[in-house]
């Protein structure tokens, strides 16, 4: 076990936070959260060894291996993908090595009847057992199967790391700390460079894994999947909870109302015990009692509600000027880069007040048709309009990166800032809890998550009509996430947004665009619907996932016998009638529900097929499709609750 004890961290005259006092067992599975700039990167840096604390200590156990990943790191350029991913195996190469000299020289030694002979021969034994141990025969597989997990293809193994984008580059970072499968995995917004499917194939692969987990993340999500302990770090105040953080955030609301309860019923004391104090202080006989209760005030211990608790971002996206009826149009789009073909075939048109979900795998050129539709990237094949009046604000993924860090956060709005907004920019950096000496402190110095709110403070500085964030969340805290996702549900304009957070996306958009090498799908509804699609485009692939629960009645150990019997046992001939009967209803049941499930499908299919054809501006018809896709997706839960009972029913009835 780790154990954390009386940790603090000052700069100066400020303290990030201390007195944290924290153990970490073996198999923990801990979410670490908390309002950006509260110190949760460092604390992560201070347990890899990275960073002194001011005070305090970490104490390890023997031989105890902790693996770590940053939210930014320098990469070897010019080492493969696989030679960066092998590097997780150093014992193995370093016994490896050894073993060629032992052989070596055991083949040259004749001295076999003496001890330091037989002294080699056992050191021999030794390593070999070790390597089989770690399983060093089965390294490069090992390493194959979890880059392919993170989205690299085979001939992705032998590019130099210089190919790739960050976002790729810490995929491979990523690959090589799950090979070395340490003691406790610190993963600091692991989630920022993945796709949702490979997120959702980390996800199954950290459920697995041997060691404690201590992650940094903004992906309620992920964060509600994978832990079982929530730590909550600000000032001088740790909260500990043993449950996921969606729990833990109802706990956090009901413990703050306690507090904030016993706080008023205590400022009601002190108040009552004031009036009597004052009451009898001046009379002679009751000068010791106004004494001691003035004594009692004093060692009162006051109860303070946390005031960092409730700060919270505020803003709204200024009304949008009115645009075009269509706000893009893309007609056979294709874009290559030399011999690489990013995708082709994109047809799609974009109506003013749509919200668009855009999606896709990591790679298929989400963030480049972006830049088309910003026009700083130009097309190889095809058309693409923007619509009339259209003025589109932009948030890129590496929107903090274009930060002056020399700048102040005051100065970086004045350099953008025009006409009665500039009188503005201190209530609204105060509304992106930038206050007081905040606002003259160097962007350098800013946490990611600050200055992820400063570029989204900057997008507040002109009335756009069309908003196109790429990946707007990475480094954004859970709170400052919630309050963005609110200002976009109301923004009245359009919006484009490709992130990879599902909780984020969620009751957002009406349109999903999933980009693909050879075109572009359209489904209507959210990100809820397109998961779902995906997860369950057919009958048979939801048996899979449910398991086939009715292998048993296909001649399992519990099936009915030539005999009329049932494998568990006898009965009378009545009642063995009365349960084929039965069991016979039963198989119907699945059988209708399957058939009907098919049907309601195909229409599903009719309905996305309409939906790509209909012109977007003819709002009638979009929601009559929306309205009946809606009503196609009821019934299909409807009609999957039912199926799902009639599965039950006939492996109860093949199992009596």
């Amino acid at each position: 076990m780790l154990h954390l004890t009386s940790l603090a961290v000052h700069f100066g005259d400020r303290t990030l936070f201390e007195g944290v006092d924290l153990a970490i067992g073996n198999k923990d599975r801990i979410g670490l959260v908390g309002r950006n700039g509260a110190g949760k990167s460092t604390l992560l840096k201070i347990i890899a060894g990275l960073q002194k604390p001011s005070e305090g200590s970490v104490n390890t156990p023997k031989e105890y291996r902790i693996g770590y990943l940053p939210q930014e790191m320098e990469h070897e350029e010019e080492s493969t993908v696989m030679e960066v991913a092998m590097q997780a195996f150093a014992e193995v190469q370093a016994l490896e090595t050894r073993l060629e000299a032992l052989t070596k020289e055991v083949a040259e030694r004749t001295d076999y009847e003496s001890d330091s002979y037989a002294g080699l021969i056992q050191e021999l034994s030794d390593a070999n057992e070790r390597l089989d141990a770690i399983g060093a025969s089965s390294t490069e597989e090992q390493a194959h199967r979890i880059l392919q997990g993170l989205g690299f293809k085979i001939t992705d193994m032998t590019r130099q790391m210089s190919e790739f984008s960050g976002g790729w580059k810490m995929r491979v970072e990523l690959a090589k700390l799950l090979l070395m499968q340490p003691d406790l995995l610190l993963l600091d917004e692991p989630t920022n460079h993945l796709d949702i499917e490979s997120i959702e194939w980390l996800e199954s692969f950290l459920m697995h894994h041997p060691g404690a987990i201590l992650l940094i993340s903004h992906d309620r999500v992920f964060l509600d999947t994978l832990t079982k302990r929530t730590v909550e770090i600000g000032g001088v105040k740790l909260y500990d909870y043993k449950g996921p953080y969606s729990a833990y955030q109802v706990w956090r609301e009901e413990e703050r109302s306690r507090q904030e309860q016993a706080a008023k019923n205590q400022q009601k004391y002190i108040q009552e015990t004031e009036v009597l104090i004052n009451k009898f202080r001046a009379k002679k006989n009751k000068a010791a009692f106004a004494q001691s209760l003035i004594k009692k005030l004093d060692k009162l211990e006051r109860v303070e509600v946390d005031a960092a608790e409730n700060m919270q971002i505020r803003f709204r996206f200024p009304p949008a000027p009115r645009s075009g009826k269509v706000i893009f149009e893309a007609k056979a789009l294709k874009k290559c880069f030399d011999d690489l073909t990013v995708f082709e075939g994109l047809d799609f048109i974009m109506a003013r007040q749509e919200k668009v979900a855009l999606v896709g795998k990591n790679g298929a050129g989400k963030t480049t048709l972006t830049r088309m539709l910003l026009e700083q990237e130009s097309c190889t094949a095809g058309e693409l309009t923007v619509g009339h009046n259209v003025d589109i604000g932009y948030y890129a993924q590496n929107q903090t990166d274009e930060l002056d860090g020399n700048l102040t956060v005051m100065e970086t709005l004045e350099e953008v800032a025009v006409g009665d907004v500039r009188k503005q920019l201190r209530g609204l950096l105060g509304s992106f809890l930038f206050s007081g000496e905040d606002v003259d402190k160097k962007v350098k110095v800013l946490s990611g998550g600050e200055k992820a709110r400063l570029a989204l403070c900057k997008l507040l500085l002109h009335p756009y009509n069309v908003l196109i964030l790429d990946e707007p969340t990475n480094h954004l805290d859970l709170k400052s996430k919630s309050v963005l996702k609110e200002a976009l549900q109301r923004f009245d304009g359009s919006l484009v947004v490709v992130s990879h957070d599902r909780d984020f996306l969620s009751d957002m958009t009406q349109l999903v665009y999933e980009v693909t090498p050879t075109g572009l799908k359209q489904y209507i509804g959210d990100i809820k619907q397109f998961l779902h699609e995906k997860h369950a485009a057919s009958i048979s692939a939801y048996e899979a996932n449910k398991n086939v629960k009715v292998s048993r009645e296909k001649g399992g150990k519990n099936a009915p016998t030539k005999e009329g019997k049932s494998g568990s046992g006898g009965g009378d001939y009545k009642a063995r009638k009365a349960a084929e009967k039965a069991l016979r209803k039963a198989k119907n049941a699945v059988d209708r529900h399957e058939k009907a499930i098919a049907q309601l499908e195909a229409k599903q299919e009719e309905l996305n097929a309409s939906m790509a054809a209909v012109d977007p501006s003819d709002r009638t018809k979009v929601t009559e499709l929306a309205y009946a896709y809606d009503a196609v997706q009821k019934e299909m839960q409807d009609c999957i609750n039912a199926w799902e009972k009639s599965l039950e029913e006939v492996e109860r009835l093949s199992a009596d």
